[in-house]
């Protein structure tokens, strides 16, 4: 494989280079830069390969390996005792399904039951990414890439230079891009997804998935972003609000009569699951997107929870109001099938994973949902 890179004049080289044994670790081998020219120049041979200066190198192990456990809690001990875990899962090629990502759980907030759940859950996801099935039906991923990308037939492809159809390599990246951005994994009902009874109101964000991001406006700066770029990975869970059509976040409707609920009920997941003197986003982060274009919108007139005084220095938050990119016809309602008269919340979980779609008056199954996985603190 044959990446160029920036400036022009450097290019990062992808060799194969040997199979190795059983019980064979690639150190063994002894290899260095010198191994890795050699395997190019013959794969490119007749063409020729004069290597200047090598600026970086590395040999590394591509194989399956799935461990027993996640979490460093004895079997009897998983209901007393708290977690400290982290997954991985990764493919090789191009870092396919790295969008899988870490995973972990904050021990200062979640409950204990919760933490074991997960961690027994992980051992099943890893396996069906290590099995995954591309979209060509390939039974495993590792030959399927390989076979992509060095086997005679791509060749053909590529020599063939007056043909008009895409190259093998190219057309299987586009086939499997979801793949490639983490967007095919989906985590089944439990504890940290819901169930789908609401997906209709957002049928672009599905339940179980990673979030897929699309284009927003932020209004306080009339900046153009994605949605997705505003989630940190800071272990906070999120709650998009997206907005009714008549809805401008203006007294009496439904997103401010929603944001008063959370901001200031006992009942709200915000205010039992955050520790007094905390920020009020410091567990649950909310943020809103409109219908309309920023001109119709009154940063001012919106509720305070969206414009909140925070940190040290209680300075106001002014990136938690987005609106749809009407003028560039980005428009994130219709792009994500989110249900214009009557909008939505999206859950989204500290993993970017979409954990579940309520209605905006869903008072009690929101705070069912946070019950269930959160600590009282408040």
């Amino acid at each position: 494989m044959v990446l160029p890179r920036e400036g022009g004049h450097l290019v990062r080289l992808y060799v194969e280079l040997d199979l190795l044994g059983e019980h064979e670790r690639a150190a063994d081998r002894g290899m260095g830069p010198e191994d890795i020219i050699a395997k190019a120049r013959r794969i490119l041979s007749p063409f020729q390969l004069d290597v200047k200066e090598v600026v970086w190198w590395s040999i590394y192990e591509i194989g399956h390996r799935l461990t027993d456990k996640f979490d460093d809690v004895p079997e009897g001990e998983v209901a007393t005792r708290a977690a400290r875990d982290a997954g991985r899962r990764r493919l090789p090629y191009a870092q396919r399904q790295g969008g899988a990502g870490h995973e972990r759980v904050d021990a200062g907030h979640v409950q204990p039951r919760l933490e074991a759940g997960v961690g027994a859950d992980r051992p099943r996801r890893c396996r069906r990414c290590c099995t995954a099935t591309p979209a060509n039906g390939a039974p495993r991923l590792r030959a399927w890439w390989s076979s992509t990308t060095s086997g005679p037939a791509s060749w053909a492809v590529w020599r063939g230079r007056r043909s008009r159809r895409p190259a093998r390599v190219a057309r299987e990246f586009v086939a499997n891009l979801p793949f490639t951005c983490g967007l095919t994994i989906r985590y089944e009902p439990g504890a940290l997804t819901g169930g789908t009874a609401y997906q209709h109101l957002a049928k672009g964000f599905d339940i179980g998935k990673r979030l897929h991001s699309a284009p927003v406006v932020r209004l306080a700066d009339a900046r153009p972003m994605q949605l997705g770029h505003c989630i940190e990975a800071d272990a906070r869970w999120r709650l998009f609000v997206f907005a009714p059509a008549d809805d401008a976040g203006g007294a009496g409707g439904a997103v401010a009569a929603l944001c008063e609920w959370l901001e200031h009920d006992p009942a709200s997941p915000l205010r039992r699951h955050t520790a007094p003197g905390e920020d009020v986003d410091a567990v649950i982060d909310t943020r809103a997107v409109f219908q309309q274009d920023l001109r119709a919108l009154d940063f001012a007139a919106m509720p305070t929870l969206l414009r909140p005084h925070v940190g040290r220095y209680g300075l106001c938050d002014y990136e938690k109001i987005f609106c749809a990119d009407v003028k560039r016809g980005h428009d994130i309602f219709e792009l994500r099938g989110i249900a214009r008269d009557a909008g939505c919340i999206l859950i989204v979980r500290p993993d970017q994973y979409v954990g579940h779609v309520l209605p905006l008056a869903a008072r009690a199954e929101l705070g069912a949902c946070f019950a269930a996985i959160l600590r009282v603190r408040g």
